[in-house]
């Protein structure tokens, strides 16, 4: 693996955003750098747009981008709950906006104006999904203050959450799971009357269910890969899924390109040249995420 030509790259390619990400993590940068352009991305309503999620590029705010948003706080251990950027995601998430009563939205309607990947685009018809509900009834539980009423509601939508898991497991949409271990992980610091013991070994066998065991699938693919639910050996899930992780490493060891970026496994079917944008960005992204995995499980 060659940590120079990844390195060129994020210094010629990357978002501002990312650009400060990587310095955080492998340059010791500062991380009111990564707040400061987080922050470029987040509305007057609190919540986040403007193409954060680089597979739609609606600038308005939704859920989505706000998850997103809440996903960079925890990688740089933010835990300032009264920094503007958390008040705002707070406020937004208690505001009402694009939300059912029971689920925040997953795709919201100004997403068709603007350019966006197929699986981004609106549909009113669009069945529940707590991706990513689950995760952001976590960051409330994490940050809300516990006498406010938007945490009260984060009690009950978190009980609601897990009762879907429960009566739905195993899930076959990777990426809701992995909300779910977000709200797992955000829940082991909250006080709920969840039984974590349950929860934990109902997502021990859903990563085994959703996991691609058939690697041989991985390099051309749009696959789950062990490092969607687990960044560190200290995860409840690692040791279960201690071989997969360990070929992880490998994986990304042997699959580096040339310019120092991996294969992107996905393309939109509309909007060409923005697509061309969006993906490197992505490569950036992918970049810092198995940087941060090496660092963390391959040592």
């Amino acid at each position: 693996m060659d940590f120079e030509k990844a390195r060129s790259f994020i210094y010629h390619n990357a978002r501002p955003l990312d650009l400060a990400r990587w310095k955080f993590h492998f340059e010791n940068g500062p991380r009111g750098e990564v707040l400061e352009a987080l922050e470029t991305y987040q509305n007057e309503d609190g919540g986040f747009g403007h193409g954060l999620e680089p597979d739609f590029w609606n600038p308005n705010s939704s859920p989505m981008h706000t998850w997103v948003a809440t996903r960079i706080i925890d990688e740089i251990d933010m835990d300032d709950r009264h920094h503007p950027i958390i008040r705002g995601i707070l406020r937004y998430l208690g505001s009402g906006l694009d939300f059912t009563g029971h689920t925040w939205l997953n795709t919201i309607p100004t997403n068709n104006d603007y350019p966006h990947a197929t699986w981004w685009t609106f549909d009113p018809s669009q069945g529940t999904t707590y991706n990513p509900t689950a995760s952001l009834v976590g960051f409330i539980l994490k940050f809300e203050d516990k006498d406010n009423e938007l945490y009260e509601k984060g009690l009950i939508l978190a009980e609601e959450a897990y009762a879907h898991f429960r009566s739905h497991h195993p899930l076959d949409e990777m990426h809701t799971v992995a909300t779910y271990v977000e709200l797992y992980e955000y829940l082991k610091d909250s006080p709920v009357s969840i039984d974590l013991d349950e929860f934990k070994i109902l997502l021990q066998t859903q990563l085994q269910h959703v996991i691609t065991h058939d690697t041989s699938r991985w390099a051309t693919d749009y696959v789950c890969k062990p490092s969607l639910f687990i960044q560190s050996k200290d995860s409840d899930f690692y040791q279960e899924n201690l071989y997969i992780c360990k070929y992880e490493c490998e994986f990304i060891e042997k699959t580096q390109k040339e310019d120092g970026t991996w294969a992107i496994t996905w393309a939109w079917e509309d909007y060409p040249e923005e697509w061309h944008i969006s993906k490197n960005w992505w490569k950036s992204d992918l970049i810092i995420k198995n940087l941060k995995y090496l660092a963390a499980m391959c040592s």
